[in-house]
């Protein structure tokens, strides 16, 4: 289990290289404070008048501080077909060694594990992301386990999500999650990337390729996020999964896991 899944962490959220709004969290609350450098007329096109309701403290210049999910532009921004990549993938580690999100015109799902950025695309096959890649929505953290826990032989999803949930009962804060091991099933998807117009993202996944990965293994990276962050991320869990070849892998649907450990 991740730093973040057992302490209060913060919340950074940029928008390209040098917009960033930092929400520092409070146990058992959402986010109340605010750091942002970013001009009038990006924060018009994002619409980010909605957290005016939420925001309560203004503090300018400081250092982002520890134990911090860092994330790029919005998970409403991503469904509403904001797929132009806003900042390139290789500066993603600076900010993390563990993440998830997807790339420039949609084009499949990323995984940024022990640092190094990897794409699934519609193929379900996973390649090292290259020097230009850039992402529109990716969600990283500096992931640094607190604890590691068996995985019973046979534990589906649905199981690793009530195994996780009696390891760290606060939802209200963010958790990281890191699993390892050796998976009987993996059911996975990817997307194919998009051509302007850009369509809405429940409108391309009405198409989307879904892959059965059998006898697997790999790792899955990911987060359990609180109810609050409806609209700035996906509430509950958002996993992905990379083989230990690094050959296949995906946004996470469902699995089977033989054996293997949680962090």
């Amino acid at each position: 289990m991740g730093h973040t899944g057992l302490v209060s962490v913060s919340f950074s959220l940029r928008f390209g290289s040098g917009n960033r709004f930092d929400f520092p969290a409070i146990q058992g609350w959402p986010p109340i404070g605010c750091w942002f450098m970013m001009s009038r007329v990006k924060m018009k096109c994002l619409q980010l008048l909605f957290w005016a309701g939420v925001i309560l403290a203004l503090a300018t210049g400081c250092a982002t501080p520890k134990n911090t999910v860092t994330q790029i532009s919005t998970i409403d921004a991503l469904l509403a077909g904001a797929y132009d990549g806003q900042m390139p993938c290789r500066k993603l580690t600076h900010y993390g060694n563990l993440g998830i999100g997807t790339f420039d015109h949609l084009d499949g799902e990323m995984v940024l594990l022990n640092g190094a950025v990897f794409q699934v695309k519609a193929d379900g096959k996973a390649y090292a992301a290259g020097t230009t890649a850039t992402t529109p929505f990716a969600s990283v953290v500096r992931f640094q386990p607190r604890m590691t826990q068996s995985v019973p032989s046979g534990t589906t999803f649905s199981g690793f999500q009530k195994q996780v949930d009696a390891l760290a009962t606060n939802r209200n804060v963010f958790c990281a999650i890191r699993v390892k091991g050796k998976f009987r099933f993996v059911k996975t998807r990817s997307v194919p990337a998009q051509s302007k117009p850009y369509p809405p993202l429940v409108d391309v996944t009405r198409n989307q390729p879904v892959f059965d990965l059998v006898n697997q293994e790999g790792t899955l990276v990911g987060f359990r996020l609180p109810d609050y962050v409806k609209g700035i991320n996906v509430p509950g869990y958002h996993v992905h999964f990379l083989s230990a070849n690094h050959q296949v892998g995906g946004h996470v649907l469902d699995f089977t896991l033989d054996q293997g450990t949680i962090e």
